[in-house]
């Protein structure tokens, strides 16, 4: 940090969007997906500096890094019944079994009517579909997940941590051989909770104290939702994992000073409007506005009518209006939530003293010190309504009253962004299924995936206990959900699961078919189980425009499932209440969601929970002893990740066989003084891209197809489909990354005309795959580059959306480009990728 740097920032006004600043974060978090390729890097840093004849062990982050295991986790089982498959996941379940000293007590578990039952049911318990609810629901005990007693289904938890530690094991052992050899990383093991959610509950600190020296807390790391610690008064932003590893290594990440638009939120949201509705609302009135690259800073009067869990939603989901961050200053309201999760009182009066002194403490009594922005906008909260989000894009949001209306347009409208051109005559096709015995009806707008997962919405108790309540008055009103959708619940931590449980609304929950299957991202990144035959085959018959709805904040086209067209972000309760309804083409103000045993009709209304409700069961169950419990489950970790072996080594002892770790040829050719760069002449172009190109079509996370070249290299080395695990798991192989980039199934080359995979290589006139053209590209020494429109790299912050292109372009040669982009991402993409953002662009 130079004297320069700081006269810039306090000259913010003439100064702002033209200067770069260095910021020193506190601390960084990274998440296993992309943690895993920034610890293969410094194992392989080690490698390097022992070649170079340096002493590996003094290759260490610099800045304190948190790795959370969470991104693992396959809902291999869900409902009460165990798939028969021998192995869903793939991996080696003897190993697993070795590793998983941990298991459930043989009991006898209630059955819930499924056709899979092979044991005999109590008289007494009633099937799925059954209008009223047995006794023993009501008796049913709480479940623990801090000690996993099995209450109830214990073996959905159970089995899904089984398979991930046998799938896993590798990346595991790697995770914590890295725990032990390098200072300043500490990881989470999985079962824990997810990165944001940890950070959230434990991780944060609020003001940090070290030598006497008082700091705020900051956090930079590589998941898009650490945004959400700004609701606690904690500077942070996800950025790329490049960046994230210099970081680690003691350098700042440099932004351009940014504008601080000040938000003013006024008024109060009618009793109907969920936290995500409010989340929606401010989500796109801001997308309106125009904050990208920009701070975004909440204020005024309704700023103080929001919870810490409200105003932590709505700062998550500032990626999907283009801010870098949306920060809530520390103030009365996050001073009394420390103070409930059981920060020392001590700690919080030194905390409020220094950050009153810093004029870091917002005070809605003294509005004549409210801070100076760069531009302030007006929200009345009155103004939001329920809505959703899609179904292609987490910013199409559709006001609840009018989904149904909305839903036959997008029918109608040409493919794209919001539609799927079904010609008319085509519309009410119905397509029967026979599922476990009976008969029912698919049609365009059937509900075929219902998750409540781990992201972003789970961390708020109100919308969680408005889905419990939900259900619970739906179950008591005889409402069930069809068996063949998929349903889940993937809970952020523990805690979710205990006030779910303490509260007495989880078998309701589980009455329908939303059961926990575990503890990290599932369905949100592509990992939900394959839908049944059946409903695959009548999709494809009828060309069904089915739909996923879930409460999560990314439903990109393809995400969730290939076959599910249409994808909608929902509150949790809404989640509920359409996999009850079966479809999104329904008017809820209209339309009945079912009826009960008399016959009366049984509408969304009948069964909406109030505010009132939730906030006292919120009161009750969300207590001090949930983050005591968190705490102690997350510092002794679990029996299957404290018995993992790991070797005791200075350098990763790489074993070549591995098609899950490897060390990566960046460093290769290093050496001690850089190589002089030379300009690119005579290149070919490997993609013609348009616009809203996401990172999630440059490197899928999500499922390996199996026509694909990093299918064609897994088999090579003796790999069934069923153990190719995801391109996620494997960001530790360059090798899958790089034949993984460009893999996306709608992905739309220019070149091409049509969704796929695919390009031209121009030399011979072939259509192939993106790698295998680009590996014949570099057979032949022409150099490469991509041509991209605007909004390229959208989405969450991956560095292989920047490696992957530049291990496929990369010729050893640059050049150089005078172009404008809109937010950090691009210009990450742009630094390290080698891409044209070609579209609106300046070049010299």
């Amino acid at each position: 940090m130079k004297r320069e740097d700081v006269m810039n920032i306090l000259d913010w006004k003439t100064k702002q969007n033209n200067v770069e600043v260095p910021f020193f974060p506190a601390r960084v978090l990274l998440q296993d997906f992309t943690g895993i390729p920034a610890m293969v890097d410094f194992a392989a840093m080690r490698e390097a500096v022992k070649t170079l004849g340096g002493d590996p062990k003094k290759v260490h982050p610099a800045c304190p890094t948190d790795l959370t295991v969470d991104h693992s986790l396959q809902i291999d089982f869900n409902k009460c019944a165990i798939q028969n498959a021998p192995n869903p996941g793939g991996g080696d379940l003897q190993k697993a079994g070795k590793l998983s000293p941990l298991r459930a007590q043989p009991k006898k578990l209630p059955c819930r009517g499924q056709t899979t039952c092979r044991g005999s049911c109590d008289s007494g318990e009633l099937g799925r579909n059954s209008g009223r609810f047995s006794s023993q629901i009501e008796n049913t005990p709480i479940l623990c997940p801090f000690h996993l007693q099995p209450v109830p289904e214990p073996e959905t938890v159970l089995k899904n941590q089984e398979v991930e530690f046998g799938r896993n094991r590798e990346r595991l052992q790697f995770f914590k051989w890295s725990s032990r050899v390098f200072k300043n990383v500490a990881v989470i093991p999985p079962g824990t909770g997810m990165a944001h959610q940890v950070n959230l509950e434990y991780l944060s600190r609020v003001v940090f104290e070290e030598k006497d020296l008082l700091f705020p807390d900051s956090v930079v790391g590589t998941d898009s939702h650490i945004t959400m610690v700004n609701g606690l008064g904690i500077l942070g932003w996800g950025v790329g994992g490049i960046e994230t590893e210099a970081v680690m290594l003691g350098l700042p990440a440099s932004l351009t000073l940014p504008e601080v638009v000040g938000c003013e939120l006024t008024g109060s949201s009618n009793p109907f409007v969920t936290s995500i509705d409010v989340v929606l609302g401010i989500t796109k009135h801001l997308r309106q506005v125009g904050v990208a690259g920009k701070f975004v800073e909440f204020f005024g009067s309704g700023v103080s009518q929001l919870s810490i869990v409200d105003r932590t939603t709505i700062a998550n989901m500032c990626p999907e209006y283009g801010a870098i961050l949306s920060f809530f200053p520390v103030d009365n309201v996050t001073l009394k939530h420390l103070e409930h999760t059981g920060f020392d009182k001590a700690k919080l009066k030194s905390m409020e003293t220094y950050l009153k002194a810093v004029k870091l403490f917002r005070n809605d009594q003294d509005n004549s010190r409210e801070p100076e922005y760069s531009q302030v906008i007006q929200i009345n909260l009155n103004s939001i309504v329920p809505s959703v989000s899609g179904p292609k894009r987490p910013q199409d949001r559709v006001a609840l009253t009018d989904m149904k209306s909305d839903f036959q347009a997008c029918l109608n409208e040409k493919v794209g962004f919001k539609g799927f051109q079904i010609a008319a005559e085509k519309q009410n096709d119905i397509v029967s299924i026979h599922y476990e015995g009976s008969e029912y009806k698919l049609s365009h707008g059937s509900v075929v995936i219902a998750a409540v997962i781990s992201c972003t919405n789970n961390c708020n108790p109100s919308v969680m206990l408005a889905a419990g309540l939900l259900a619970k008055k739906a179950v008591e009103a005889g409402l069930h959900v069809k068996p063949y959708i998929r349903t889940s619940l993937s809970p952020g931590s523990g805690m979710v699961t205990h006030y779910l449980s303490s509260s007495g609304v989880l078998p309701y929950l589980s009455k329908l078919g939303f059961e926990i299957v575990g503890y990290g991202c599932s369905t949100c990144v592509g990992n939900t189980a394959p839908l049944s035959e059946a409903v695959l085959n009548a999709v494809k018959q009828g060309d069904l425009v089915t739909c996923g709805v879930l409460s999560g904040n990314k439903n990109f086209e393809g995400r969730l499932c290939d076959c599910v067209r249409a994808n909608y972000l929902a509150s949790p309760p809404l989640v509920v209440a359409y996999a009850i309804a079966g479809t999104v083409n329904i008017d809820f103000q209209t339309e009945p969601l079912g009826t009960d045993a008399t016959g009366r009709n049984i509408y969304l209304h009948d069964i909406w929970p109030s505010r009132e409700e939730v906030h006292q069961i919120e009161e009750e169950h969300v207590v001090l002893s949930m983050f005591k419990a968190l705490k102690e489950k997350t510092e002794m970790g679990n029996k299957r990740w404290n018995s993992l072996e790991v070797p005791d080594s200075v350098l990763f002892p790489w074993d070549l066989k591995s098609t899950y770790i490897r060390c990566p040829s960046f460093f290769d050719k290093l050496t001690k003084e850089p190589v002089a760069l030379q300009p690119i002449e005579n290149a070919h172009v490997l993609l013609y891209l348009g616009d809203s190109v996401t990172t999630d079509h440059i490197s899928p996370a999500g499922s390996i197809a199996r026509s694909s070249p990093a299918a064609k290299y897994l088999t090579n080395r003796g790999l069934t489909p069923r153990e190719f695990n995801s391109y996620g798991a494997r960001r530790g192989n360059d090798a899958v990354m790089t034949r993984g980039t460009f893999a996306n199934i709608k992905l739309f080359n220019k070149f091409i005309g049509k969704p796929a995979p695919k390009t031209v290589h121009f030399p011979s006139g072939q259509t192939l795959d993106v790698f295998e053209a680009a590996e014949l590209y570099q057979k032949e020494g022409i150099p490469l580059i991509i041509l991209a429109g605007k909004k390229y790299g959208s989405g969450n912050s991956r560095d292989w959306a920047a490696k992957g292109p530049y291990l496929l372009t990369s010729t050893g040669k640059v050049f150089s480009v005078i172009a404008s982009f809109e937010n950090d991402v691009e210009i990450t993409l742009f630094k390290h990728g080698g891409l044209l953002n070609f579209v609106a662009r300046k070049f010299s």
